[in-house]
């Protein structure tokens, strides 16, 4: 690392600004403390055994600001002479192989242009300069960090943290360029973090290659997100807000709205009655057509909700969090998803938007059929492609906190992963019951916001079930069916 004069350029850059210097620099990374034996990172300890004074001198600076390369090498020659240099060396490209080091670019005046930081567990050592064409992946994101703009690319441990002076090659970086124009202190820290586009304008594989072309930016960054452990800082369950929020009860408040207790079925009875576990799997199929004049009642209702999401028991988890257990599982106990049946068709029963009380066995009236209702009712239809409104649609939400207290990273994905297992529970009882169900590939939480009035960063729809009684074409069984 040494003092450059790449050319830096103002906001009002073009093709033929006049170069300015900037300047390279390191530091530990941000959260790291030196006590003269070991550094003390957010991510683990690194012990350094008889640790020379110069090389001690130079981590105590580092471990407070950015140092250049000609000051370290001041530092490590007064305590250790020139031959120290060697064994500084050798212990800086560690620091670099551990993640330990911020890498920093300065201009003229003194304000940082980027700076390269770790954002999960890896390395920061700086990948050589492309010498011909660059431009930034198509898959890379830019959000808004502390004051400055954070880019980070899919997967990767690392972020550039911009600062405003680097908006001007962003912008020229959007396209393939020639990399003479960009500052080759900022190229390095951007292709270190993964940011560059891999190719050249004539072989560009994230624009023909079929692995490069089929991901959507956001898609990718949240797979790589939650299925990259190294690339974020904290992955699990970590309580990542335990400090800040009490954690929320597994049932849910009960709601000001009529309600409407249900039967509880005999499980013995229906035990007796059910086909075999393997006669339900090789029957189910979801079925879009139901049949309005014969629609499924408030009993049928009852049955599916007692033996899919029901509450059986609460309990205490040693972390305080009240947990449940229920007929279908859930990563950590903590149960998270709410059934709404939207109903519009159902014998004994008004229609309207209803939540299920999972530990009273009950109906809540949430929202009267009208205005807030019929969009659900309308994307449901349009999503089965059926002639008629459907005659319930069991709307599946998720009380997001029940999951972020504990979850850190794998929140979201975690929920997702439950709707799944609820899905196929759904359809598995649906089927044993002889009732017609579809589960649906989208929704509208917006629309679900506006019927509920839950804020719907606490509370939002994550999956949309169709039920209803299958429609007979002849005596051989139901129509329209899908797998």
């Amino acid at each position: 690392m040494t003092i450059t004069t790449s050319p830096l350029t103002t906001a009002r850059d073009g093709a033929d600004s006049t170069p300015a210097p900037c300047t390279e620099a390191i530091r530990l990374t941000r959260g790291a403390t030196f006590d003269g034996e070991r550094i003390t990172a957010p991510f683990g300890t690194l012990r350094l055994k008889e640790l020379p004074s110069g090389a001690r001198a130079a981590l105590t600076a580092l471990a407070g600001e950015d140092l250049d390369e000609g000051r370290i090498t001041a530092l490590v020659v007064a305590g250790d002479g020139e031959a120290g240099l060697l064994r500084w060396h050798m212990l800086r490209t560690r620091l670099d192989n551990t993640g330990l080091l911020e890498h920093s670019v300065t201009g003229a005046d003194g304000t940082t242009l980027a700076r390269l930081v770790t954002v999960g567990r890896g390395r920061t050592t700086l990948r050589p300069v492309p010498r011909d064409a660059v431009r930034l992946s198509r898959h890379a994101l830019l959000l808004p960090a502390d004051g400055t703009l954070s880019l980070r690319a899919p997967g990767s441990p690392l972020a550039v943290e911009l600062g405003p002076a680097a908006a001007p090659f962003l912008a020229r970086l959007t396209d393939w360029t020639d990399a003479a124009r960009i500052p080759a202190p900022l190229l390095r820290l951007i292709a270190t973090a993964g940011a560059l586009n891999p190719g050249t304008p004539e072989d560009d594989p994230e624009r023909e290659q079929r692995g490069g072309v089929q991901w959507h930016p956001l898609d990718l960054a949240f797979h790589t997100r939650t299925r990259v452990p190294a690339s974020v800082a904290g992955y699990g369950g970590t309580y990542p807000f335990a400090d800040r929020f009490p954690p929320e009860p597994v049932a849910a408040p009960a709601g000001d709205g009529p309600r409407v207790p249900l039967p509880v079925p005999d499980l013995d009875e229906i035990a007796a009655r059910d086909p075999s576990l393997t006669e339900v799997i090789e029957r189910r199929t979801s079925t879009r057509a139901h049949d309005p004049g014969s629609p499924v009642t408030v009993d049928q209702l009852a049955e599916l909700l007692y033996r899919t999401v029901r509450i059986r028991a609460t309990f205490t988890g040693g972390d305080g969090q009240e947990l449940a257990d229920r007929p279908l599982p859930s990563g950590g106990s903590v149960h998270e998803l709410e059934v709404y049946p939207l109903v519009t068709n159902c014998a004994g029963l008004a229609p309207g938007l209803y939540r299920y009380a999972p530990d009273r066995h009950e109906l809540e009236l949430v929202r009267e059929p009208g205005p807030a209702t019929e969009p659900l009712v309308r994307e449901a239809r349009a999503a089965t492609m059926a002639d008629d409104d459907p005659q319930v649609v069991l709307l599946v939400a998720a009380r997001f906190g029940r999951v972020m207290w504990k979850y850190e990273t794998v929140a979201y994905p975690l929920i997702l992963k439950h709707v799944g297992v609820l899905y196929q529970t759904v359809y598995l009882v649906a089927t044993a019951m002889g009732l017609g169900v579809c589960g649906l590939g989208g929704g509208d939480t917006s629309a679900f916001a506006a019927a509920t009035g839950r804020d719907p960063l606490l509370e939002g729809t994550v999956g949309e079930l169709v039920l209803g009684t299958p429609r007979l074409t002849a005596p051989g069984g139901p129509a329209d069916r899908e797998e």
